[in-house]
Order: C-alpha cells, then structure tokens, then sequence
C-alpha cells in the first residue's frame, strides 16, 4: 500500500492526484545497472526519506564490459540497491548493446509495470548517444500503453501509471532545458557512494572521469535553483500545480 506520508518533493507535480489503488509511489527504469543510480539517485534517496516505495529496474545487465561481468554487475547492483535503500530492484533478461523495443520487450517491461503498480514512472531521456538509452526511452513509453491493456493473457491487471518523467544519463552532453530540477541537497553523498558500488564500471578504469563528470552536472544544476546539487527532469506534457504555495 502507499505510505500515508505525502511526498512533498512531488507536490509541485501533481495534476489530478496519485494513481487510484498504486503499490509503489515510484518505478524507475534505465537501460543498464548504474544509469538510474547516475540519473537520480539523490532524487530517490530524498523520496525513501520522505517514507515513498521505490523500486528500480534495469532492463539489462549492462554486459560486456571491459572490467565486468554479468556476476560482478549483478553484485554491484543488489549493493547499490542496498546503498539507497530501495523497497525491490531488478534486472530483466533483455540484451545489452541490442535493446529495442521489440513485442516481447514490450511485454516484459508491461509486466513490471502491472506487477508494481507505480503511481509514476521514470525512463530515460529520449536523445542520446547510446541506441540503448533512447530505445530504452521507446521501450517504457510503449510498455506503459501496453500495461493497461485488457483482454490480454500478459501477467497481472492493468494498470498505467499517471505519470511519466525522463531523466538523464546521458553519452552527450546536451544543452537541455529541465521541466524542473530537484534537490538532492543532503542526498548527494549518498547517490555518490551508490554510483561508486560500480567498481568495475568507475573504480578498475582508473583513467575514467566520469565520477567527476557526473558531480560537476550536479552542482551545475543545482546552481541553477539556487541549491548545492540538483538533477534535472523532463516531461513531454504539462506538469500541473494544485496549490501555488509549493512554488513559494
């Protein structure tokens, strides 16, 4: 059941009220373990502070890579979990470097989705240099169609989730404007020390910048709502404000 608490951090984002009868109050998506840790890690460490369920699942393993393995990286994600304190986390079967958003794919992620029932969902954003992460994109945004589908034989009852977020980890380094930022003051550290469970994707590959890469974006962002560190987020419809004090 969802917590009573309410979730301040997303009240500015409300535009009709939680999803009637939702377990989780957030289901984040990424292509690969380590992307959503990136992404908005602080942002989901706020959220289990505030008492929200959180659950995270990566669509692959993330393998190969040069100092890992499907072992090793299953190892660091379940630490990682652990670091910020996800109520559950999985990895699906789906192949790393040739994720698309094929029927069967589709059908696995809608399965997720009426599994945990999410009042919102976040999936990567949709430009990117990585086919995986911009299919991944593809991929949740049509599993959340399929998800509420009927008359199907596809695992669980349907369900869609009413509200779809992207965040980003990004291979580019775009020049985006956020629907909103959020800040992860206070809980940066702690997303730090999840992304470093990573070892073999940040630690082994000693000439790697990308720790420093990723807090350098984070103080940019949070710069840029007067904040010590923030992560930026992104919406394709119009994000709605029941009370205009939560702006003040």
């Amino acid at each position: 059941m969802r917590p009573k608490k309410k979730i301040q951090t997303f009240e500015t984002l409300a535009t009709g009220g939680a999803a009637v009868g939702a377990e989780v109050d957030v289901l984040a998506f990424g292509a690969h373990p380590d992307d959503v840790e990136i992404a908005m890690g602080g942002t989901l460490s706020s959220l289990k502070a505030q008492g929200a369920k959180v659950v995270v699942c990566h669509l692959t393993d993330g393998e190969p890579t040069p100092f890992g393995s499907h072992s090793i990286r299953l190892k660091e994600a379940a630490k990682a979990a652990r670091t910020l304190g996800f109520d559950d986390y999985l990895i699906l079967p789906l192949r790393n470097r040739e994720l698309q958003d094929t029927l069967p794919a589709r059908r696995k992620v809608a399965e997720v989705i009426r599994k945990y029932k999410p009042a919102t969902i976040f999936a990567p954003y949709w430009v990117d240099a990585h086919p995986d992460h911009w299919n991944a994109c593809q991929l949740v945004e049509a599993a959340r169609f399929w998800a509420k589908l009927v008359k199907t034989d596809m695992k669980g009852d349907p369900w869609y989730p009413s509200k779809l977020y992207y965040h980003l980890c990004s291979h580019l380094r775009p020049n985006v404007q956020p629907s909103f930022v959020v800040d992860t003051t206070g809980f940066h550290e702690k997303k730090m020390a999840a992304i470093r469970c990573y070892e073999s994707q940040f630690i082994k590959k000693r000439s790697s910048k990308a720790l420093e890469h990723i807090e350098v974006i984070n103080r940019f962002f949070g710069t840029m709502i007067g904040t010590q560190t923030g992560e930026p987020f992104f919406s394709k419809e119009n994000i709605g404000v029941k009370d205009l004090r939560v702006l003040f």
